[in-house]
């Protein structure tokens, strides 16, 4: 009895944990009638729910399996109308090849016209639509490309146009027109002027060259306009109303002009030279700052000297002749001997502040060379630098170092040449005033000599 029990209890247990609500969980038997009564209704409602559940199941199988079967129904007509495509695709290429065929044969020789006629008609484009007659006469080659991208044979009109567009191309090549047209300026403005145009070379406005940029047709000036005496002759054919004027021409159509601007022009040259650069420029200028000061002393000086040589008598302590003559006027009564060393005492006192800074100037021109050395290798060392870490693929990169192994080179050279000149000059002024008193000096010893015998 009491294993019935038990096993009663325990199927109970399981029935509530499987499928009872809290409810009857929690509902507590008073007798063994009650438990089995309890069992049995828990049984009923799950028995109703799995039934509920086979049902849906069984529902939604049927609809999975019409999906499938519509699909599977899909996929045959899918395959039957792909093979039937293929097939017809095959006999599309078939009908195509023997179509192309019929064609050539139609055609014969009026094939080798279309392949002649579209390879002209590209060319013309191309040779149209760079000329800066199309600056003038914009859209020239829209009428050509018809032509050029043409399959059958051109008509005699289209024929007619790439030949007219030759004429006009060539008749225009020899004439110098005067037309009005909006020009890009290089701030991105826009503006109305006149622009000559010069055959199919150059066009010019305004005392400047102009480019026509094909891909924007625009108008537009040069990044960099060319030398002053190119522009010169510009501004004087402009201006020009009778007669002739010379001008300089692109013979290149304007790619010569274009390669000549961007080349460096002096100042960008020498500013390649870098610091070492402006080291030599620096010595040069105070190697001029002090050939001017020597000139302007040593004039002065030189001209007092004049004037005092001409009046002997009344020596004054402002020039380096006046004070030597004072000295012989304080020595007069001394012997020769004597007088002549206090002479050359007086001229060993003069000669420093005449002779002073000509060295600093021979200094100058002797270093300024060697500086520009310093800068060819300087330079040399940046270019195998370069070298190393980006190889020789591209000349750019060691053009730099290149420039300014070069550039400093030149500038020493520059620099030393008019300060070698220099120095002499200045030297020269100064051993001239040295050479006169000396002259002086001499003169009035061998006077003194005189009146002692």
């Amino acid at each position: 009895m009491n294993k019935l029990v038990k096993s009663l209890l325990v199927a109970a247990a399981f029935s509530l944990t499987a499928g009872a609500t809290s409810a009857y969980a929690q509902e507590q038997a008073q007798s063994l009638e009650q438990l089995l009564e309890l069992v049995k209704q828990n049984r009923a409602a799950s028995q109703q729910i799995n039934k509920e559940r086979e049902a849906e199941f069984t529902d939604a199988r049927a609809d999975k399996q019409a999906l499938l079967n519509r699909a599977k129904k899909q996929l045959a007509d899918e395959k039957a109308r792909g093979e039937s495509l293929q097939t017809q695709f095959a006999e599309n290429e078939i009908s195509l090849a023997n179509k192309e065929q019929e064609l050539q044969n139609a055609l014969g020789t009026l094939g080798e016209i279309v392949g002649v006629a579209r390879g002209a008609a590209s060319e013309t484009i191309g040779r149209i639509a760079t000329s800066i007659v199309s600056a003038q006469y914009p859209g020239r080659e829209d009428v050509l490309e018809s032509v050029a991208e043409a399959k059958e044979v051109p008509t005699i009109a289209e024929l007619e146009e790439l030949w007219l567009a030759w004429l006009t191309e060539m008749q225009q090549s020899g004439k110098v027109v005067t037309f009005n047209a909006d020009v890009t300026l290089l701030d991105g403005s826009s503006e109305n002027r006149d622009v000559t145009r010069i055959g199919v070379f150059n066009l010019i406005s305004n005392g400047e060259y102009f480019n026509y940029n094909d891909s924007a047709e625009e108008i537009q000036p040069l990044g960099r306009q060319p030398e002053g005496f190119v522009l010169s002759a510009v501004s004087a054919f402009e201006s020009a109303t009778t007669g002739y004027e010379g001008l300089y021409i692109d013979p290149a159509r304007g790619q010569i002009l274009n390669l000549a601007t961007q080349k460096a022009t002096l100042e960008e040259r020498y500013h390649q030279g870098g610091t070492v650069g402006y080291v030599i420029t620096v010595a040069l200028i105070v190697g001029f700052l002090i050939a001017i000061y020597k000139f302007v002393t040593l004039g002065l000086e030189s001209a007092k000297m004049r004037s005092q040589l001409k009046n002997t008598e009344n020596p004054s302590s402002k020039n380096a002749l006046g004070r030597i003559l004072k000295v012989y006027q304080e020595n007069k009564h001394a012997d020769t001997e004597n007088l002549e060393l206090k002479l050359d005492e007086a001229i060993l006192r003069e000669t420093p502040s005449i002779e002073s800074g000509v060295n600093i100037i021979k200094i100058l021109a002797a270093i300024a060379p060697l500086l520009g050395l310093l800068g060819t290798v300087v330079g040399m060392i940046g270019t195998f630098q370069s070298i190393t870490l980006f190889g020789t693929g591209d000349p750019k990169i060691m053009a730099g170092d290149i420039s300014m192994a070069l550039v400093t080179t030149a500038l020493g050279l520059i620099a030393a040449l008019p300060l070698i000149l220099v120095h002499a000059i200045v030297a020269a002024r100064a051993k001239s005033i040295v050479h006169v008193l000396d002259e002086q000096a001499a003169g009035i010893v061998a006077a003194h000599a005189e009146k002692k015998e």
